[in-house]
């Protein structure tokens, strides 16, 4: 028997075994059973963007002549996302079967001359202006929320009137992300009672094994962990670091013999920079340094005539990549004029800088899973003695009245929590439940 075409052999193999979860099984048969709209709120890494893929693929395959979507808030993630895993699950890379596929316009176009296109909603107008038959969109919660009203939902109830009858449909996928339009999306599909809606929900652990989700509750805050992989709308409250208490709190001083960690926020007023021990997992807030209306060379000499007596002369130094300013054009930065005093002052030192600031949300939740992550330890503590700003900050700073993640300015004690944000991040980066695709589990 003549051996099979590589290129089918991997396409075939690309159509592996899912775990079939109830939940799942229901999704699949939603959109047959009049659901337009399945709202998919379901863990990080639990099949459902696969299950989409599957089927948008077999909608596409089965039925000629139709024009079908796949979407996420940028073009790089829609390609990142979908691209690749169309063109197998659709036999498209299998020479010689008819397929046509347009790299440029994200655009594979099937034997039975159905199309499927691959969309970035960053530029919303993508959508607009065909008649489509079906499609869905990952990672909703970060599509804008006026981009899904103006110009999201119209094109889907655009009618063809070669089939007045007919309405598109769309899977809304995506992980739970404060009480935002997807919130107010799925509490209309589970409490409305439209049955053009519906609401499939299911956690991580239906699908990945004990040791990934154990592994991530180490590495995330509870309320991270929740959101990632439970599927859970978490409300905002006021303050930012909820979880910070006692259980955070140390007598533990800088030892003569240990190398010192120096987190900076580049801000004037004032000018906020804390002081720490790392040893293996565990950060140790044992100082800081907080000076009205300075600039970053008076902070160096502060700090070394702070610790002009201590023994080991090492310093590592994070903070704002703002503060990297000018350097491309041979001009001093900050973290310039505070290397010169340290240099001039006999230490030595090591710069961990970003080149670019994490996200927002990224820098808190990795201070969060330090504060206490989801498997209940706690890995960042604060000597309240020595480093009493640090202390308040992570104590009261609150969130901007209205925002979810934006901090209120006019707590003078942000600036040094924000510090303490790039060190963290720096060194122990947020776990956002992405992570390497496991193998297949096999039914």
């Amino acid at each position: 028997m003549a051996e099979l075409p590589l290129q089918l052999v991997r396409a075939r193999e690309r159509w592996y075994d899912l775990i079939d979860v109830p939940e799942q099984i229901a999704l699949i048969n939603a959109v047959a059973e009049g659901v337009r709209f399945p709202c998919v709120p379901a863990g990080r890494r639990s099949g459902k963007t696969e299950r989409f893929k599957r089927f948008l693929a077999k909608q596409a395959m089965k039925n000629p002549g139709e024009r079908y979507f796949a979407a996420a808030p940028t073009r790089d993630q829609a390609k990142k996302i979908f691209w690749q895993d169309l063109k197998m699950l659709t036999f498209a890379t299998v020479p010689g079967l008819g397929h046509k596929i347009s790299e440029t316009e994200l655009i594979i176009t099937l034997p039975n001359a159905t199309e499927v296109h691959v969309l970035g909603l960053d530029k919303p107008e993508r959508i607009e202006g065909v008649v489509w038959t079906g499609g869905g969109i990952d990672e909703i919660a970060d599509v804008k929320k006026e981009a899904l009203h103006v110009n999201v939902m119209p094109a889907l109830d655009t009618v063809d009137p070669r089939r007045p009858d007919y309405r598109a449909w769309c899977w809304f996928l995506g992980v739970p992300d404060g009480l935002n339009h997807y919130y107010t999306l799925c509490e209309y599909a589970r409490t409305s009672g439209d049955p053009t809606y519906g609401l499939y929900h299911w956690k991580s652990s239906a699908v990945l094994p004990p040791d990934i989700l154990e592994s991530r509750k180490r590495s995330m805050s509870k309320k991270q962990f929740r959101q990632e992989f439970e599927a859970s709308f978490e409300t905002a409250t006021g303050r930012i670091y909820e979880e910070f208490g006692d259980h955070n709190l140390t007598d533990r001083e800088l030892q003569s013999h240990e190398a010192i960690h120096w987190a900076h926020d580049q801000n004037f007023t004032p000018l906020s920079s804390s002081i720490s021990v790392v040893e293996g997992h565990n950060m140790f807030i044992v100082g800081e340094i907080v000076l009205e209306s300075a600039v970053s060379s008076q902070s160096a000499e502060e700090f070394v005539e702070r610790y002009r007596d201590h023994r080991n002369k090492m310093v590592y130094i994070y903070g704002d990549p703002a503060g990297r300013a000018g350097e491309k054009h041979g001009h001093k930065s900050d973290y310039n004029q505070i290397e010169d005093v340290l240099r001039r002052e006999g230490w030595r030192f090591e710069r961990r800088v970003s080149l670019a600031h994490p996200a927002i949300k990224d820098r808190q939740n990795a201070v969060r899973a330090k504060i206490l992550n989801a498997a209940d330890e706690t890995s960042l503590f604060v000597n309240k003695d020595a480093a009493p700003w640090c202390y308040e900050g992570l104590n009261t700073v609150q969130l901007q009245k209205g925002s979810t993640f934006m901090e209120d300015q006019k707590n003078q004690y942000q600036h040094i929590t924000t510090a303490i944000g790039y060190q963290v991040a720096k060194i122990w980066p947020v776990e956002r439940g992405t992570m390497a695709a496991a193998p297949p589990r096999r039914a």
